[in-house]
């Protein structure tokens, strides 16, 4: 019988499996952060331990880092702390560290992709949930907890137990106007926000390997929003030619033998999978959330549905959801207004994400009540977006081009949503006060987002591109 790609991997970095336990995995890299770090580094400093293999970590200040006057000190005490508190554990015990200030500051799953550190074949962890983006390379990339990071730091490996596997298939040509991020929609929307709880997900089929990296990104950044441990993408040439030349991708000689093994990274023809899902690439349209979790969005043409229409014991969480929301059932998402556009997160802030939403904009002028922000994954795509007049077209546009970070994908930092209003958010969770306390989050697309900032309100972009 032949082996999936996850098995692949996770049978190359099987240290040794634990009778009646979870198995012990080498980790390739570690990527980390100023918010779930300071704990681990505590532990080890406590134990009197040293980080294990230091040239495999690499640190970024993402979260709490401000977006606006980055060269000043932080405002908000917390993030403060929090920031500087990596700065000296990262000095202390011999981590690379892109910090505020440095060119390679961002955000650390824009960041490691960019850089080439992340690359086909890899086991990679972060204290993050949105560590699933890197699978987009063909690595088994997952988050893990604080506790986690500590021991990853000390030993370059963890405990695992080998999840069940899934394979997601997109099959066909998607429609004009409909994006990565409406795939991955559409899927959790299908199969809810835990469909996936206890798998590791592989996304294949021909709308899959049509799709570019940064596309990719997208959608396996949001594997964790189905309850899934993560989701892969098999490495092909478009792979290959993004990564090559990138700072840290091998070159010459080892590029080439990197190649040959990148090469066997695909699930194999009589590979078996614990359930597999098929989707034709043609029945998306441009998606929209509704609801308190990424499951709750409809395609834009559709309704709010009908209470009726949801299972019973969803019920009670459903109408929660759209007291929170101030919306109504039944009703359509489309004409809902916004107060706020947000374009940016791991999830869309990468440079091809700027493009399509500058492509949209060029010429025209936000609506005079809703609010702008566009807040780059990094300082590379910031400094490519200025280098391209994508920071002009945002200027006359009337939006507000900011310098990188998590910013409002989340409210833990200075950028956040204020309580009641509607942002419209290309990033990839709508909990309750998850841009701020008792805002009202609507995730779409980058091109559904550039349209209700032109408009003011939810609309079908494909009543306004070229078809």
């Amino acid at each position: 019988m032949g082996k999936t790609l996850f098995e692949k991997i996770w049978e190359k970095h099987l240290v040794t499996t634990i009778e009646g336990g979870p198995s012990v995995l080498y980790i390739d890299k570690h990527l980390i952060h100023e918010v779930t770090s300071p704990q681990a580094f505590k532990g080890l400093s406590k134990r009197g331990l040293h980080v294990f293999r230091p040239q495999q970590v690499v640190a970024t200040a993402d979260h709490n880092v401000p977006t606006i006057d980055q060269h000043l000190p932080i405002r908000e005490e917390l993030s403060r702390k929090q920031v500087d508190a990596l700065k000296e554990n990262c000095a202390d015990f011999g981590i690379e560290l892109y910090g505020l200030g440095h060119p390679f500051q961002g955000i650390v799953h824009v960041i490691g992709p960019e850089l080439g550190i992340t690359q086909p074949g890899m086991t990679m962890v972060c204290g993050d949930s949105h560590t699933s983006t890197h699978g987009a390379f063909g690595t088994i990339a997952f988050g893990i907890g604080t506790s986690e990071v500590e021991m990853v730091l000390a030993t370059q490996c963890l405990l695992q137990t080998k999840p069940k596997l899934m394979r997601i298939n997109v099959e066909g040509n998607l429609n004009k106007g409909v994006l990565s991020k409406d795939i991955i929609l559409h899927i959790i929307s299908l199969i809810s926000a835990s469909g996936a709880t206890g798998y590791f997900v592989e996304y294949a089929g021909s709308a899959i390997r049509s799709l570019s990296m940064e596309a990719r990104m997208t959608i396996c950044n949001m594997s964790i929003e189905m309850g899934a441990r993560g989701g892969l993408i098999a490495p092909d040439e478009i792979t290959f030619q993004y990564m090559k030349g990138r700072r840290f991708a091998p070159s010459g000689d080892a590029w080439n033998e990197k190649l040959v093994y990148w090469k066997t990274l695909q699930s194999d023809t009589d590979a078996v999978f614990d359930h597999e899902l098929h989707i034709r690439a043609e029945d998306i349209e441009p998606m929209v959330t509704y609801g308190t979790n990424p499951g709750m969005g409809t395609g834009i043409s559709q309704h709010i549905p009908t209470l009726d229409a949801i299972e019973e014991k969803e019920r009670p969480n459903f109408t929660k959801a759209l007291q929170y929301m101030g919306l109504s059932a039944g009703a359509p998402i489309r004409g809902q207004k916004v107060d706020y556009v947000f374009i940016g997160s791991c999830t869309n802030s990468r440079i091809e994400d700027l493009r399509l939403v500058a492509d949209f904009v060029k010429g025209k002028k936000k609506a005079d009540e809703v609010e702008v922000w566009v807040v780059p994954g990094s300082k590379q795509v910031e400094a490519q977006a200025r280098e391209e007049g994508i920071d002009k077209i945002f200027e006359e546009a009337g939006f507000q081009l900011r310098g990188p970070g998590c910013s409002a994908c989340l409210g833990m930092n200075e950028d956040k949503i204020p309580a009641g209003k509607y942002c419209i958010s290309t990033s990839n969770r709508n909990f309750e006060g998850r841009q701020g306390p008792n805002a009202r989050t609507l995730l779409a697309s980058p091109l559904t987002a550039a349209v209700a900032a032109i408009t003011g309100k939810v609309e079908d972009v494909r009543d306004y591109i070229n078809l």
